[in-house]
């Protein structure tokens, strides 16, 4: 098994306790509302939406993908970090065991957030991950956010 790892850097106008909130606190009940395209619905399978909690997403019609599950791994609400494993739906292929996602928001200097995400993916076998077979699920996730600060713009009482 190898472990490939792929890390990127978004920006965002909205400090990190307030986008914090609305990306990973309450993400199960705000995506659906405004980006339900994407994703249709979350819920708990098991657990308490603590570290341990297993949650399942089901994608929008639109999407190539049915559902998802994953683990929450870690969830810092002081230091903004989140921490997920995605361990069952389609988008794992026989490829991939698993996927492990950490999201880390930090205070930039203009009083907004560096979003730092770094994914591993554990590959099953030899199998080599290239950043071009994980390009469109990066996009998604850029796209997503991106429809996420825009809400928090257009409504700047939320999540305060």
């Amino acid at each position: 098994m190898g472990v490939f790892t792929y890390e990127t850097e978004l920006t965002s106008v909205i400090p990190p306790p307030r986008l914090f909130k609305a990306l990973v606190l309450d993400a199960d009940n705000l995506v659906p509302k405004i980006a339900s395209q994407a994703v249709k619905s979350a819920e708990i399978v098991e657990g308490d939406g603590g570290v341990g909690t297993i949650k399942k997403i089901r994608f929008g019609e639109g999407s190539e993908y049915s559902y998802v599950k994953y683990r929450i791994d870690r969830l810092d609400k002081d230091n903004f970090v989140y921490s997920y494993s995605l361990i069952e739906g389609d988008s794992i292929t026989d490829k991939i065991q698993k996927i492990c996602y950490e999201i880390k928001l930090v205070a930039s200097a203009d009083g907004g957030s560096i979003i730092k995400n770094t994914s591993n993916y554990h590959s099953i076998g030899d199998v080599e991950i290239k950043e071009e077979d994980v390009k469109a699920g990066k996009e998604r996730a850029s796209g997503l956010f991106k429809v996420v600060e825009k809400y928090l713009l257009g409504n700047p009482d939320a999540y305060n």
